[in-house]
C-alpha cells in the first residue's frame, strides 16, 4: 500500500481541465476523489471517467460564493468520510482578455467583484469550512491553485517576462491568494498541515485559450506535487514543478 492511499482529497472545479486531470493523478496513487462541481450531471460524467480507470471518486454540489454551499460540502465529507486529507481549491474565473494590454484604469468594480468572490473570498470560507476536517488528517495538504500572473515580482522587473498579461482584476485575485497562503501556512506552521501555492503552467483549458502552450494532459502535475508532500516538504511557499516561484 503506498503512503497515500485512501487518503481523500477533494478538489474544486474538478469535471474538466486541470482540475479533471488532478483528480486522475491523485486517483491512480490510491487517493479517494471528491469532486466538488457547481453542474452536478458533468460532475457525474467526470466521476463515470475516473471510476472506469479505477479511481474511487465522488461528486458533491459546490458553488463558489453560494451562502450555505461550503458547509454543505462539510456536511457531506463528514458523513462519508470524517475527515479530509487534502483541498485542493483548483475553482478559478477569468473575466478579462488574458494577454494582450492593461486594464487597470477602465477595470469595472463589477469584474473585480466576481473575481475576487471565486477566487479569492469563496477559496477561504470553503478552506475555514473542512479546516476542523483536515485537522484530523495525520498529513493535511491545502493547494491553492494560482498563476504566474500572481507575481509582483515578475511583472514588476524590467524586460517582465509576463509583461503583456496584466488583467488586473485576474492577476490581483490570484496576488491575494498568494498573500492568504503564507498567513495560512504560518498560523498552521506547528501542525501537520502544509499550505501551498500553485501555478499549473499557462494550460490549454477554457480559461487558458486555445493559445496557450501546455496540454490539459498532465497539468495536475503540480499540484498533485503538493498534494502529497511528505513530513519534510514546504509550507507556505509558490511552486511550479517543484521550482520555487517569485512572490
Amino acid at each position: 500500500m503506498s503512503q497515500v492511499e485512501n487518503r481523500v482529497a477533494l478538489i474544486t472545479g474538478a469535471n474538466r481541465g486541470i482540475g479533471f486531470e488532478t483528480a486522475k493523478e491523485l486517483g491512480a496513487q490510491g487517493v479517494r476523489i471528491v469532486l466538488a462541481v457547481r453542474d452536478l450531471a458533468s460532475g457525474e460524467d467526470a466521476a463515470a471517467r475516473l471510476k472506469a480507470l479505477g479511481v474511487d471518486a465522488s461528486v458533491v454540489a459546490y458553488e463558489a460564493g453560494k451562502p450555505g454551499s461550503a458547509q454543505l460540502v462539510a456536511a457531506y465529507l463528514e458523513q462519508h468520510f470524517g475527515k479530509l486529507d487534502i483541498l485542493v481549491n483548483n475553482a478559478g474565473v477569468l473575466k478579462e482578455n488574458l494577454i494582450g494590454g492593461n486594464n487597470s484604469s477602465q477595470v469595472e468594480g463589477q469584474v473585480l467583484r466576481d473575481t475576487f468572490e471565486v477566487n479569492f473570498f469563496a477559496v477561504i470560507e470553503l478552506t475555514q469550512a473542512l479546516l476542523p476536517l483536515i485537522k484530523r488528517s495525520p498529513a493535511g495538504r491545502i493547494v491553492n491553485l494560482s498563476s504566474i500572473l500572481a507575481s509582483l515580482s515578475l511583472h514588476s522587473m524590467p524586460d517582465s517576462p509576463i509583461e503583456q498579461a496584466k488583467s488586473v482584476a485576474y492577476n490581483t485575485s490570484k496576488t491575494a491568494l498568494n498573500a492568504y497562503t503564507v498567513h495560512l501556512a504560518h498560523e498552521l506552521k506547528d501542525t501537520g498541515i502544509k499550505v501551498n501555492a500553485a501555478h499549473p503552467g499557462w494550460v490549454k483549458t477554457e480559461l487558458g485559450g486555445a493559445q496557450a502552450p501546455m496540454e490539459v494532459d498532465g497539468s495536475g502535475k503540480t499540484s498533485v506535487q503538493l498534494a502529497i508532500l511528505d513530513a519534510t516538504g514546504p509550507t507556505g511557499g509558490f511552486f511550479h514543478d517543484g521550482e520555487t516561484l517569485p512572490w
